[in-house]
């Protein structure tokens, strides 16, 4: 596993992480994660790079190695597509794959509408309706960023504050990474046009319906694999799903 750092937009450092050698795969991670915990600890980058590909994870602004401002200056709207766009700029990709979970896959989403131009696009733990409702959910997670300390067992948001702890999460930075992120209308899924998997666990219903965003894709691919949101990406069948497509 080889670690580098990026800029990305505003001059903010990156750590991408990388592993295996052959066709480039570019890996978004979710919200409040990291490379090592979506892509890298549980064997889908492995995976990737068992079947000739190049595992290219970056961690988000304000997570993992990455930097972690806290000037909202560095929070414009769509920050994470301007980081996107600096980071295949940077490393020089012009045929590569593009994919993402949660938050990450919101992030390619809208890196493609932005010109970005992969082969093929890989979207997990995402559904029609987090794509264009992203108000209630970020409003979710800033209330449970404001209530951190107040927060106990039983609370709705008792998962999402044990997860922040867990992965010691920046809350300041977070949240203003929280207010620059922008919906994706149902409409303007018609320009994504390379084929799209459309990965969910089977119990995942964080961001809507899946089936329904492959169905709105014009050329969209739904699997489903075992596990809710937390649990699908620690699962062996999520980096098969992934290999099997791009492998097609």
């Amino acid at each position: 596993m080889a670690e580098e750092f990026i800029e990305g937009f505003g001059g903010a450092r990156l750590a991408v992480h990388r592993v295996g050698s052959g066709r480039p795969v570019l890996l978004l991670h979710g919200l409040f994660s990291s490379a090592e915990i979506n892509w890298i600890k549980f064997g889908t980058a492995a995976q990737l790079a068992e079947a000739g590909f190049e595992a290219i994870m970056p961690d988000l602004r304000a997570h993992g190695a990455s930097e972690a401002p806290h000037d909202a200056q560095a929070y414009p709207e769509d920050v994470l597509v301007r980081d996107l766009l600096a980071l295949v700029e940077a490393l020089g990709l012009t045929d590569y794959d593009l994919g993402g979970f949660s938050l990450g896959a919101r992030t390619a989403v809208r890196g493609v509408l932005a010109g970005l131009a992969p082969r093929r696009l890989v979207l997990g733990g995402m559904g029609i309706e987090g794509l264009g409702q992203w108000a209630r959910r970020s409003a979710f997670f800033v209330d449970a960023i404001d209530r951190f300390d107040e927060i106990r067992q039983g609370d709705p948001a008792w998962l999402a504050k044990s997860f922040m702890k867990t992965m010691n999460v920046d809350r300041v930075a977070t949240r203003l990474l929280l207010g620059s992120v922008d919906d994706t209308p149902p409409e303007a899924l018609s320009a994504i046009t390379m084929p799209t998997l459309v990965v969910c666990g089977a119990d995942d219903q964080d961001n809507g319906s899946a089936p329904a965003l492959a169905e709105v894709l014009p050329d969209g691919t739904y699997a489903e694999i075992p596990g809710n949101h937390m649990s699908s990406v620690t699962e062996p069948e999520m980096g098969e799903a992934i290999v099997r497509f791009l492998t097609a």
